[in-house]
């Protein structure tokens, strides 16, 4: 049995960091202060998400149909791989079209002294004829957890409650409460969606890491099985590597490490024989400082976009 323990945190003050996600590291540094020593050794921490609480409906490919109500605060039901990544998309494409979707996903910047902060909510006005003047937003941070060894999941909720993340902490920035958890069995998932495709897609949801500072850190080759050739990743770079978009990231702590990698969101060709364990291991994570969340992957049928709206678009 695989299990993974799903979090919800909601942002509950000014977060000094990059506005599309809380990077793994900085959730296991946060959480392992108050873990014992085997669940640090053993505890790895996907990225975190950011995303808004709004009106939203689920993905067709969802196990689950239609209008859902609030999403973003919580955690709707897992059944299927697909139901994994509901809010693993930055663009959170379930956010309901008929309101300005771009602007509820765009999180407000703050000044303090100086340094700059995304805000744990957002406001928008709304028409004179409603009660209220605004409507305010709130948001949120979905990431999950995983252990090799049994007995080290689910943790406790007073570990993972209250913890800070990001820069200025010790002034009180980067505080999350968590609001909702789950245990998945990821043995236990349909699967049913990859099957009986001719052909897959590989879409990198974190940056992969081809080469560390830190230290023990394995240098990565681009995996023999991604397929650059595919539309959208370039034809007239020389090599394969060449051709994907490359993005520096650091390990931040009592020491900084830089990385390169390449860059989350894009997509590659599959050339693997067996697209379901490779989904598995791309929830789990590939490469080196998977356990920090880098090197997260998800396995789609090719020739299906990922924003519906495009489809039929000449």
């Amino acid at each position: 049995m695989t299990r993974i323990q799903q979090v919800v945190f909601e942002l509950t003050a000014p977060y000094a960091g990059r506005p599309y996600h809380v990077s793994g590291h900085a959730l296991f540094q946060a959480i392992a202060a108050d873990v014992d020593d085997r669940a640090r050794r053993e505890l790895q921490v996907s990225h975190g998400v950011f995303t808004p609480s709004e009106y939203g409906s689920y993905p067709d490919e969802h196990s689950q149909d239609g209008y859902a109500g609030k999403l973003g605060g919580s955690l709707p039901p897992v059944e299927s791989y697909a139901d994994l990544f509901v809010f693993r998309d930055a663009a959170q494409r379930w956010l309901q079209a008929s309101r300005p979707r771009e602007a509820q996903n765009t999180m407000d910047v703050q000044s303090h002294g100086g340094r700059l902060a995304v805000a744990p909510e957002s406001f928008f006005g709304v028409p004179a004829h409603q009660r209220n003047s605004k409507r305010r937003v709130t948001w949120y941070v979905h990431a999950y957890l995983h252990s090799e060894r049994e007995g080290v999941l689910p943790l406790d909720e007073s570990v993972l409650d209250g913890i800070r993340v990001g820069g200025a902490r010790n002034y009180g920035f980067g505080e999350i409460s968590l609001v909702d958890s789950q245990v998945v069995d990821l043995d236990a998932l349909s699967f049913d969606g990859l099957r009986g495709h001719d052909q897959y897609s590989i879409e990198l949801v974190t940056p992969y890491v081809l080469q560390s500072e830190a230290p023990d850190a394995d240098t990565q080759s681009v995996p023999w099985w991604w397929d650059t050739s595919v539309t959208g990743m370039g034809s007239d770079a020389p090599t394969r590597d060449r051709r994907l978009r490359r993005r520096e990231e650091r390990l931040a702590g009592e020491s900084v490490y830089d990385l390169a990698t390449i860059d989350h969101g894009q997509l590659v060709g599959y050339a693997g024989n067996d697209p379901i364990q490779t989904a598995k291991n791309g929830v789990l994570r590939i490469g080196t400082h998977a356990r920090f969340g880098f090197g997260e992957l998800r396995v789609r049928p090719a020739g299906r976009d990922r924003v519906p709206e495009r489809e039929g678009v000449v």
